[in-house]
């Protein structure tokens, strides 16, 4: 077997990063010197580093750096010129694809083949907003007194981000990317489970051309690191992406700072089969759905909905595919289904199956041993009602809850049964019928006839318990800036004020 510190500490080294773990503030890498920190192999348990929490005193120095290197971002660059930078980020990338996704899959556990897609996407996210870097303006707003009046949008200042360790790379450049192109500062807090990928990151931006500074990345925790950026003077929003547990702690502690959040949260997403469909496409769909990336996703398809008619039929297809699944080490071409990120996540899983189990569900997964690797193999949760924990809540692992539907109304029942409002599918040929559940079932995207096309361009998020705000396409341009309205005097007399007309 690979040596997984070997393995770990080299590609680290080609990126020039240190093994462990360093905040990157100001352009330089300084050391935490809080709580150690554990980073551990998922699949073999071997610790490949442990390091110090950043702490409340370094995520202050990256506010502040922030702040003063947002400045220089939007006075020595123009609008243009930052769009150059970034294009050289996305060049950068791709260039160093290959040690960017051997390093993501040794500390997340993702399969090196989801993990090449992934950085691929990194580049793309940098060339997409790179093009909306000048094309940032307002209007002019023909107003009834006359004046003229025009609308600038502006950058908000300094955006402290938290990203989570299911897709650290894709995540830290799904929102540093919008962010600088609006000519806002960052300080992101990637996973502390998962920060290497995010740290090279903030270094490639730097080494492209943006200001030392207008990217910090904390290698720290949310209590400690995460609290004080939020409290910061400098700091003007809060973009969070994780669970709806946090996520509410995150919301509270912008409240008490009077700012404003956007949370990308968690789903119990419903992939709705009627009888009418190709079962082999939906089939293969509600595989890819839920079994991708360990079902570590927050869209999902963890809610499998089968007309009544098909139900037997179509989950015994579902059961044969899964279990010709590749599942296993993580490093392998081979492997399309890789260990649970971290013990925590894995206890969750594998405690959720054992509830759902004692409830009366009829559990199906192969019998595979996979030793002490956090491998939970792919499994199918059948005959509970909607309202089970397993339906409701969220497994974040390879685990659909199969669940029966008898009509279009009592899919749309059971689909919005939840609190969650991210994502969506449905299989039908019918094309009258696909429309009216797109628009009955609630959530910020939804699909037809496949599941998973997710592209920067369009917009990303839900509602509810999944959180609030869009998170790419022109959407979040909005979240990241924000409108000044300027009046110029245009009479000869002057005007103070919508109908008032000074005597002579």
């Amino acid at each position: 077997m690979l040596d997984r510190i070997k393995h770990y500490t080299s590609h680290c080294a080609n990126l020039g990063l240190n093994p462990v773990p360093q905040s990157y503030v100001n352009g330089a890498f300084v050391d935490g010197t809080g709580q150690p920190i554990t980073l551990e192999d998922p699949y073999t348990r071997t610790v490949l580093a442990t390091y110090n929490d950043c702490g409340a005193e370094i995520a202050n120095t990256a506010c502040v750096a922030s702040e003063e290197a947002q400045k220089s971002w939007m006075t020595d660059f123009t609008a243009a010129g930052r769009g150059v930078v970034m294009q050289k980020i996305a060049t950068i990338v791709e260039e160093r694809l290959e040690i960017l996704a051997q390093l993501e899959t040794a500390v997340s556990g993702k399969p090196i083949r989801d993990c090449r897609v992934e950085v691929s996407k990194v580049a793309e996210i940098f060339r997409y907003y790179a093009g909306y870097a000048d094309k940032l303006h307002g209007e002019v707003i023909p107003v009834p007194s006359g004046h003229l009046n025009y609308t600038l949008r502006e950058p908000l200042g300094v955006i402290f981000q938290i990203t989570p360790w299911n897709a650290p790379v894709f995540t830290a450049a799904w929102q540093i990317a919008p962010a600088i192109a609006c000519g806002n500062g960052v300080v992101l807090k990637p996973s502390e489970l998962t920060p290497s990928t995010s740290l090279a990151l903030g270094a490639i931006c730097v080494e492209a051309g943006v200001p030392a500074g207008l990217v910090n990345i904390l290698a720290g925790l949310g209590p400690t690191a995460g609290e004080a950026a939020i409290a910061h003077d400098a700091v003007r929003k809060v973009v969070f992406v994780g669970s709806p547990a946090t996520g509410r702690i995150v919301a509270t502690s912008s409240g008490k700072a009077l700012k404003p959040v956007v949370l990308e949260l968690g789903g119990k997403s419903a992939n709705i089969v009627f009888e009418d469909a190709d079962l082999e496409a939906a089939c293969r769909g509600a595989q890819a759905a839920i079994f991708a990336t360990a079902g570590q996703s927050c869209v999902a398809g963890s809610r499998l909905l089968v007309q009544a008619s098909i139900k037997d039929k179509f989950l015994r297809m579902v059961a044969d595919g899964m279990k010709q699944l590749a599942v296993g080490d993580p490093l392998s071409e081979d492997t399309e289904i890789g260990p649970i990120s971290n013990r925590r996540q894995f206890d969750h899983v594998t405690s959720m199956i054992g509830k759902a189990a004692d409830d009366g569900a009829t559990v199906i997964a192969s019998d595979d041993a996979f030793g002490d690797a956090l491998v939970v193999p792919p499994t199918i949760l059948a005959d509970l009602p909607p309202s089970s924990d397993a339906a409701q809540n969220e497994i974040f692992g390879p685990v659909v809850t199969a669940l029966t539907f008898e009509d279009e109304a009592d899919a749309v029942r059971i689909a919005n049964s939840t609190d969650f409002g991210l994502a969506g599918a449905v299989w039908t040929n019918n094309v009258s019928l696909a429309h009216r559940m797109a628009a009955k079932v609630r959530a910020g995207t939804f699909w037809v006839n496949g599941y998973k096309a997710i592209h920067v361009s369009t917009p990303f998020g839900g509602s509810r318990s999944s959180g609030f705000g869009r998170s790419s396409g022109m959407d979040v341009l909005m979240e990241y800036t924000e409108p000044k309205s300027v009046w110029v005097e245009t009479s000869e007399v002057p005007r103070v004020a919508f109908g008032y007309a000074p005597s002579e």
